[in-house]
């Protein structure tokens, strides 16, 4: 059988309408085509769809079945085109956007649920990865965009501030280090640490540092979010490196100090990043446009 959605939507004028002729003048169609058409229907589904008399027609058992699925077909095929039309416009689907620890935990939460909560029937697939990493998979075309730090190289590409992100080492008020306002990150690899768990972007951001600096920093233990490591740093177990955000959310119910960080790659603004605007999808154009709404 070889129906169209043409055919289907023909037939249920007719049976509708409770004639040929009818069904032909809500179709907007010459009687003779239609009558020809249903003919037509009838030989491919191999079986009389029709009963014909002088006052109309009245559908036969499997014309009634084809009545009943046509109808089906045609509210599935409606909603399949509301889709479609929902994901031309951006209004549905799932976005994929990386972004690096601090734009995760501090930054992206209070930005991103307003636009989402007028966005019902759109999601986003948030993840977590370093900023050189999420570099990597833009510059080779494997994400549209993401969130990083502009303290590493992202040469070719857009990136656009949105908010500062500089790192703060935190220590307990009765550590040696508690007098000072600043300190070089050399200076304190030696510390005893509390780090955050492994595989997080921000945590392996740090340790590279140290990498390049032929150190290794000793983790006392590790903590899953920032407020679990400043209530451990508050209790004197060890020292700390974390966005300045959180530590300031959190330094009143935790009592600690905060030393500035030297270094040039610990002074970070948070940047969006994509290749070409025009490239980017509808959707992630309205995502980026409101994320950078408050730079």
């Amino acid at each position: 059988m070889r129906f169209d959605l043409t055919d289907l939507r023909l037939f249920i004028c007719v049976v509708d309408a409770g004639s040929i002729t009818a069904g032909a003048r809500q179709a907007n169609l010459a009687l003779a085509s239609v009558s020809e058409r249903i003919s037509n229907i009838e030989s491919d589904a191999g079986v009389a769809l029709l009963v014909r008399s002088r006052t109309g027609v009245i559908t036969t058992e499997a014309g009634e079945a084809l009545a009943h699925h046509a109808r089906l077909i045609l509210k599935q095929h409606g909603l399949l085109q509301g889709e479609l039309r929902d994901f031309g416009a951006g209004a549905r689907g799932t976005l994929l956007l990386y972004a690096n620890t601090a734009a995760l935990t501090d930054f992206l939460p209070k930005r991103l649920a307003p636009w989402l909560a007028q966005r019902p029937r759109l999601n986003i697939d948030l993840k977590e990865r370093t900023s050189t990493e999420i570099v990597k998979m833009i510059s080779s075309g494997l994400v549209e965009a993401g969130v990083i730090s502009d303290a590493i190289d992202s040469t070719g590409l857009i990136i656009q501030p949105v908010a500062s992100d500089h790192l703060v080492l935190i220590v307990p008020l009765m550590h040696r280090l508690a007098g000072l306002k600043a300190t070089h990150f050399a200076d304190v690899t030696g510390e005893q640490f509390i780090g955050l768990e492994v595989g997080s972007a921000l945590q392996n951001h740090i340790d590279e540092h140290a990498t390049e600096l032929g150190k290794t920093l000793a983790f006392r233990i590790r903590m899953k979010n920032f407020e679990d490591v400043c209530q451990m740093v508050s209790q004197g177990v060890g020292v700390a490196i974390v966005p300045y955000g959180a530590a300031r959310r959190f330094r009143s119910r935790y009592p600690l100090k905060t030393l500035r960080i030297s270094d040039d790659w610990a002074r970070r603004q948070l940047c969006l990043c994509f290749q070409q605007w025009h490239k980017l999808s509808s959707p992630m154009q309205s995502l980026l446009t409101h994320l950078g709404g408050g730079a």
